[in-house]
């Protein structure tokens, strides 16, 4: 009698153990929901959000490199990326017209954006006094020109500091046609900050903390029987 109550023990104790087992652990039925994510899997990445109407776009539309002569053409609407100004002034309507009779991929519009990125280069590099970024984007007396007063900073010992804040317009002022050569000049009106400190590091020229506005006209030029598609500064100056 004493085997068959521990027989009738151990097997209620085995029904209690399961039952407790299926309240806890449950007991699948074909409904259950799957496993959120697998832990070893790492998540997916987000999804880029919307666009939304006032976000500023992505890159800098300012820097855009002069047109070759192989670009497509484009209409002339009177302001360039980032609302600036860039249109073509009375005074250059007939020489654009003759530089597009002798290049017909010439595009006004096209060719301001990248004079713009040619002036930032250009101002930016002089101030460093950096002569290898300059060379080719000068003729060679434009070039000789700006060499010779970054060498005579040097003999003075001064350091030359430009801040290219930001482009108001940037016209075209004048077009016209030396034989195959077309010359076109751009009138960029700019803030900037320029500071000229001496050998001991003080200022002798200029205002670090005051931004002013400057105007100036650069002549670019470009030889439209040539394969090379580049435009070279040729000349610079100051209005007012």
């Amino acid at each position: 009698m004493g085997n068959n109550y521990d027989i009738i023990l151990i097997g209620l104790v085995a029904v209690f153990l399961i039952l407790r087992l299926r309240s806890v652990l449950g007991k699948r039925t074909g409904n259950e929901r799957p496993p959120a994510r697998d832990p070893f899997t790492p998540p997916a990445p987000p999804s880029s959000p919307q666009p939304r109407l006032g976000d500023a776009p992505s890159g800098n539309d300012n820097v855009v490199p002069l047109p070759s002569s192989g670009a497509p053409r484009t209409s002339a609407p009177t302001s360039g990326p980032g609302g600036i100004r860039a249109t073509v002034l009375p005074t250059a309507s007939a020489g654009v017209n003759a530089v597009r009779a002798a290049d017909p991929s010439f595009d006004a519009l096209g060719f301001a954006a990248g004079a713009r990125a040619a002036f930032g280069t250009i101002v930016e590099a002089f101030a460093r006094g950096d002569t290898n970024t300059l060379r080719p984007l000068l003729d060679p007396p434009t070039f000789t020109s700006f060499d010779n007063e970054i060498r005579a900073r040097l003999g003075r010992r001064e350091k030359v500091e430009t801040t290219l804040i930001g482009f108001e317009a940037s016209d075209i002022a004048a077009a016209e046609m030396q034989g195959s050569f077309a010359e076109v000049t751009v009138r960029f009106v700019t803030e900037q900050i320029n500071v000229t400190r001496d050998a001991e590091g003080q200022v002798a020229d200029g205002n670090p903390n005051e931004v002013v506005k400057a105007i100036d006209l650069w002549t670019f030029r470009r030889d439209t029987k040539s394969s090379d598609p580049n435009w070279v500064l040729i000349k610079t100056e100051s209005e007012g």
